[in-house]
Parts: structure tokens; sequence; C-alpha cells
């Protein structure tokens, strides 16, 4: 079982330690606000409230003990600064933090953070893409260049099986799953046939992906 420290519960703290509990993992919270940390009383593992820009308050946590250390201030960015440096200085053993500009992921990364999460950016640019390109359910972005897309079939496509269309060698996509209503089928068989009210989940380059769904 994974151990967390989640320092901040603002709105990213507060859903990041409630899913993390339900997928098993053990937390502790903490947050100066001790409103903030009793809307979680319920749900984290160990919770303590107290300013994380004190040495001495980081120290009593054991930040080392932590598979990870999240550091969730969106509102304060010197103090995110602050704990994320410390938090390095005190031998966390990972330690990702929350930004808002990439401004704000150079500095936290060259003062201990390991890795630099963008909530509310990563969330803007999914609706984005879901909602202007045509044909899209939802995508995932996997890198700059690589992304998840789950779309619907092309028209020609329906009533023919994967190999018979040859997607991959056609359109250098791959087809990893297919989401029928609740039924999930991960990597479904070459001959299966693909139906109207299909959800392919495709994965490649997304200059690939986007000249499929111009094809549309």
């Amino acid at each position: 079982m994974k151990s967390f420290l989640i320092i901040g519960l603002g709105r990213f703290g507060n859903h990041l330690c409630q899913k993390m509990v339900q997928m098993g993992s053990e937390v502790m919270i903490i947050d100066k606000d001790e409103n903030a940390v009793q809307e979680l009383l319920h749900c984290a593992t160990t919770v303590k409230i107290g300013d994380c820009t004190s040495e001495e308050v980081l120290k009593s946590l054991g930040v080392g003990n932590f598979d990870a250390c999240f550091v969730c201030i969106g509102s304060n960015f010197q103090s995110s600064l602050e704990i994320t440096s410390l938090l390095r200085e005190l031998g966390a053993k990972y330690i990702i933090s929350k930004a808002s500009r990439d401004i704000q992921a150079k500095f936290l990364l060259r003062n201990g953070a390991d890795e630099v999460v963008y909530p509310d950016k990563d969330i803007a640019e999914r609706v984005a893409v879901k909602f202007s390109a045509n044909h899209v359910f939802d995508y995932i972005e996997l890198h700059s260049d690589y992304s998840i897309f789950e779309i619907q079939p092309k028209k020609s496509w329906i009533g023919h099986s994967i190999s018979e269309m040859d997607i991959r060698a056609k359109y250098n996509v791959s087809v990893f799953g297919i989401q029928t209503g609740e039924n999930l089928n991960i990597l479904p068989p070459p001959q299966y046939i693909m139906r109207e009210d299909d959800h392919l989940m495709v994965v490649g380059l997304k200059k690939d992906i986007n000249k499929l769904l111009e094809n549309m």
C-alpha cells in the first residue's frame, strides 16, 4: 500500500485525497485552515493542521516516509515554492507541485520538485479538444506528441472488422479499446466488427489522429 502526503486542501488537494483513498492508498493531509481539514476527516488516514512553510512543522510529519508528497497550494506561489524547497531539504522521496503557469513550473523544478502538474490547464485543454473537434468523446494527452482519443467509427468502418479496414496501416493509429454502452473491450481482436454505437479508443501521434478526424 502506498502512502502520500498532501499539503494544501483547495479543490485539487481535496479531490486528490478522496480519489487516492478510494484507490486504497494511505493519505496524510495538512492545511493551516482548520475548516478545510475538517471536510476530509471522514476520508484521510491522518489529518494535521499546520503551516508547512515552517520547517519544524514539516519535520514533524516525517516527509521521507511517504512515497510521494504533493504540494497543492494554488493561491500563494511563494508558499508553494518554500514548501517544495523544504521538502527536498528534509529528504522527501518524490515531490509533485501544483503550478498554474510555465514560469512557476520552472522555479518549482529548480527548487526541488520532481514533477509539476497543471490541473486547471490540463482540464481546460481536455475540454477544449473534446468540444472543439467533431466525433471526439474524450481525450487524454500522453506526451507533447502522443495522445489517446475516444472517437466514433468512420461511417465506412461500420459493419467491417478492424483488420479489414487496416486502420493501423492506413491511418498510423492503433485501436486498443472499444466501449459499447457499459462494456469495455480492451485490445479487441482484429476480427472485431465495428458498430455505429461503438466508441473507439485510439492512440498515436496527435497529427495522425487529427488527420483521421479531418476525414471522418
